[in-house]
């Protein structure tokens, strides 16, 4: 049999505190300011991606997602990624003849996420930093490139993706050069910098969002006066405060800068002519529910409850301390939004981990909260409003599971797709 050039690898989620949210340079894709995330941990929400290129597949690329075929676009975002890597595994060829000419073959690409695709979990950053780490695994880039080199690659798919090349804490620099060879992305903090640290998804709805970040995003970098002040005065202020609270671990630091900016960020999608609406109800109603925690607990003299953010759509993501405070959090989320159904993969909380625990549709009961607290703060809403709470942590950076053909592969020895799904009409 001949040899299989293949590789498989992961990458991670991240979500942003300080967001990303406006293109300097679409083609490039290059923000208009800096912004930095937390990379959750990849044994729960990942993409796995298998790339293998042969002599025998027609010329270009293939691409299956989720066990769905679907189209390169001549000049589209993966297209420049695949390009950049190419270049590079030819000049390799050049300079050694002895390998093979992989930069001229044709190349299959498969992809899986475990977490629901374009419903504002960060799918396409874990896809692009996937896709860019595997190829380059494929082509022996992986021991030339630096995982900054490689970020600015993954950028080229999607901007949040290089920020899913490393784990922990990650900062992503916009940059100043026309031709976005310093718009990279750079480690802050180690997975193991904060141990405390818990994250919390309350997924409100597993649906493709309405609005994509990508129009979204330019409509308010067009339309935006908000955007504009945001860009100029408040970000580069934020990343400065938000570097030293990681650094010194401070978690009302950290609370205080993350849900400014996700209010800040949400106010510029409003302030977007016309304006772009990704929380809902339900996602108004967790914000109201936490800053009730907080202001009880700030009474007391404590410290804040969790910190809450939310990308483009309506999840949010709540950080907070392990132990008391996660039980805390969780069973009040549980109380005001019944029918969730439970993941705690990690065992975080002590409670046995495994298979999903199926909610309650019944309000759980209240924790102990501080004397102030307003339990009216917001009706118990319908069940089923959030569908879906995932406990998870803080992660690595990507993975190479095999370099190939092996028990890891999403393609089978033909190199058609392990799971193949038949694409949906319109």
């Amino acid at each position: 049999m001949a040899e299989v050039h293949q590789a498989t690898c992961t990458a991670p989620v991240n979500i942003a505190v300080i967001k990303y949210w406006g293109k300097r340079d679409t083609r490039l894709i290059l923000p208009t300011n800096d912004s930095l995330s937390v990379t959750l941990d990849q044994d729960h929400l990942r993409t796995v991606t298998t790339a293998r290129a042969d002599p025998s597949f027609q010329a270009g690329a293939r691409l299956w997602l989720n066990g769905v075929e679907d189209e390169i676009k001549t000049g589209g975002r993966l297209d420049a990624c695949l390009i950049e890597l190419r270049r590079l595994r030819a000049e390799r060829e050049a300079s050694d003849a002895s390998l093979p000419k992989m930069s001229e073959w044709g190349l299959h690409l498969c992809s899986e996420n475990n977490f629901p695709t374009a419903a504002g979990l960060a799918s396409s950053a874990s896809g692009f930093a996937a896709l860019a780490v595997t190829v380059a695994t494929l082509y022996g880039l992986d021991d030339i490139l630096s995982p900054s080199q490689l970020s600015m690659i993954a950028r080229r798919g999607s901007g949040s993706a290089c920020r899913s090349v490393f784990g922990g804490f990650v900062a992503w620099e916009s940059g100043t050069k026309e031709d976005g060879s310093d718009s990279l992305a750079v480690p802050v903090a180690e997975r193991d910098h904060w141990p405390e640290l818990d994250v919390l998804i309350c997924v409100v709805n597993d649906g493709k969002k309405g609005t994509s970040s990508t129009s979204g995003m330019q409509r308010t970098v067009e339309t935006s006066p908000l955007l504009q002040h945001r860009i100029k005065h408040v970000v580069p202020e934020r990343m400065a405060k938000m570097r030293e609270a990681i650094a010194q671990r401070d978690f009302g630091a950290f609370t205080a800068l993350t849900t400014a900016d996700s209010n800040d960020f949400h106010a510029c999608c409003l302030d977007t002519a016309p304006p772009i609406f990704y929380m809902n109800d339900t996602s108004r109603g967790i914000v109201h529910l936490i800053e009730e925690a907080n202001r009880a607990r700030a009474e007391e003299g404590k410290e804040p409850l969790a910190a809450y953010t939310f990308d483009a759509g309506p999840n949010a993501v709540l950080y907070m301390r392990k132990g008391e405070d996660a039980n805390t959090v969780l069973r009040l989320v549980q109380h005001y939004f019944p029918g969730a159904d439970f993941e705690d993969t990690f065992n975080l909380l002590g409670g046995g981990a495994g298979a999903p625990h199926r909610g309650e549709t019944e309000p759980q009961a209240l924790p102990t909260l501080p004397p102030s607290f307003n339990r009216e703060v917001i009706p118990v809403h319908p069940v089923g409003s959030v569908r879906r709470l995932i406990h998870t942590r803080v992660g690595d950076g990507p993975r190479v599971l095999e370099r190939g053909l092996g028990k890891e592969s999403l393609l089978k020895e033909d190199g058609t797709p392990v799971r193949l799904q038949r694409a949906k009409r319109a």
